[in-house]
């Protein structure tokens, strides 16, 4: 009778502390947007080469040499295997990574790009589902095998640059 009553008193007190909060007193944390995320890649020239060159990011140096790829708002941070920052993903793998990337560009020129820098093209444009609503879609993947699409929202895509010279369309890339 004393180790059931025991027990039951370790129960208690136990899940004093296990049951949440009642409603009201724990609020969500509020989050706004994404800031960055991190890629594990093999080769750190070629993935910066890739990323600048195809999706017209621009790179930074930080020190020590290590980089990241911006766009928009956000940044690419950039582990090489085997020499990731700490603290780190639990298994940071090149070729897990599945992101897509909004672009006001027209998918016609998105695949002609993609063409002119001999990506080849996985899939798209498709119709898919974004965040907010209906989005077009191409997928390809990068150097280490990161699955990449480019979408974008028909309310915002900008005119087709086929009026526009090819220097001029790079440059927005």
């Amino acid at each position: 009778m004393l180790f059931r009553r025991s027990i039951n008193v370790v129960y208690n007190s136990v899940r004093k502390f296990a049951t949440p909060p009642s409603q009201g007193q724990l609020k969500p944390i509020k989050i706004n947007r994404l800031d960055h995320f991190v890629i594990t890649v093999k080769d750190l020239d070629t993935t910066v080469d890739f990323y600048t060159r195809v999706l017209g990011m621009k790179v930074n140096t930080f020190a020590g040499g290590r980089k990241s790829l911006h766009f928009g708002r956000q940044k690419i941070n950039i582990h090489v295997q085997g020499s990731e920052f700490e603290p780190k993903a639990i298994w940071p793998t090149p070729g897990s990574t599945d992101v897509c990337f909004i672009t006001p560009t027209q998918l016609d020129d998105v695949v002609a790009h993609l063409n002119e820098c001999e990506v080849e093209i996985l899939e798209g444009p498709v119709a898919r589902t974004g965040a907010t609503g209906p989005i077009n879609s191409v997928y390809f993947r990068d150097p280490d095998h990161n699955l990449i699409e480019v979408a974008n929202y028909e309310a915002e895509v900008e005119p087709s640059s086929s009026s526009e010279s090819s220097e001029e369309n790079r440059s927005q890339w």
